[in-house]
């Protein structure tokens, strides 16, 4: 489940969440908020702005998870497609397309120059009969 209501994200790696609050929240004024982890997930803030948002995250958490600490983040549709396609070219996949837990189907791959980018398409929940 995402942190925030927009279809596309980019996550920002940041030495203190609370510097980057009193900077952002403080001085700008802009509408940060923190945003409530799933245990054992890394606390972070939402700068959610029309369509996207910017994911704020302590440094050190993003290195203890994942290998690079900025990516590009996309809800899109037909990710099977895409999924060929990236394969077809032979691009780098960092994590191979899977279905989560949480009801999405997830890739991670790197565009041509190096940019993480992490793609998700909402999984079609369907109802069962009588339901």
């Amino acid at each position: 489940m995402k942190a925030h209501r927009a279809l596309h994200s980019i996550q920002l790696a940041v030495s203190q969440l609370e510097v980057t609050e009193a900077f952002y929240a403080g001085i700008l004024e802009l509408p940060v908020q923190r945003s409530f982890t799933s245990p054992g997930a890394p606390e972070h803030m939402v700068l959610d702005m029309d369509g996207i948002a910017i994911v704020f995250v302590e440094e050190s958490d993003v290195i203890r998870t994942h290998p690079v600490l900025e990516h590009l983040h996309f809800e899109v549709k037909d990710i099977e497609e895409i999924n060929d396609a990236i394969m077809e070219e032979e691009m780098e996949i960092l994590y191979p397309l899977e279905i989560k837990p949480y009801g999405i189907k997830e890739m991670w791959c790197f565009d041509p120059d190096g940019y993480l980018v992490v793609l998700d398409e909402a999984l079609d929940v369907k109802k069962k009969a009588g339901t």
